[in-house]
């Protein structure tokens, strides 16, 4: 059974500056994942990831950690309704 889902993440704390984008894009093309990760005017990163749910959720835990300069406080995930098809994992300016 494919078990597919798409989620959006908001992650707060010192992620930018620190190649959090970067590795989030290397990590989930690794896992096989599509969608897409960009920085916030206030600070935060925003993500939307789509693929197999054990291979999501094991992206949103590695980024819990994040890049060795980083210092995650939180992630807020947002199960969404469709699942997008990306094509691949990008990083949006």
């Amino acid at each position: 059974m494919n078990n597919n889902v798409t989620v959006h993440l908001i992650i707060t704390g010192k992620v930018q500056g620190v190649c959090f984008r970067a590795w989030t894009r290397e990590r989930a093309r690794a896992l096989g994942l599509s969608g897409w990760v960009k920085n916030l005017p206030d600070g935060t990163v925003e993500a939307v990831v789509s693929g197999p749910e054990a291979l999501v959720n094991e992206l949103i835990e590695a980024a819990r950690s994040g890049p060795p300069a980083a210092s995650v406080d939180d992630i807020r995930v947002e199960y969404l309704d469709k699942t997008d098809d990306f094509s691949g994992f990008d990083i949006r300016y």
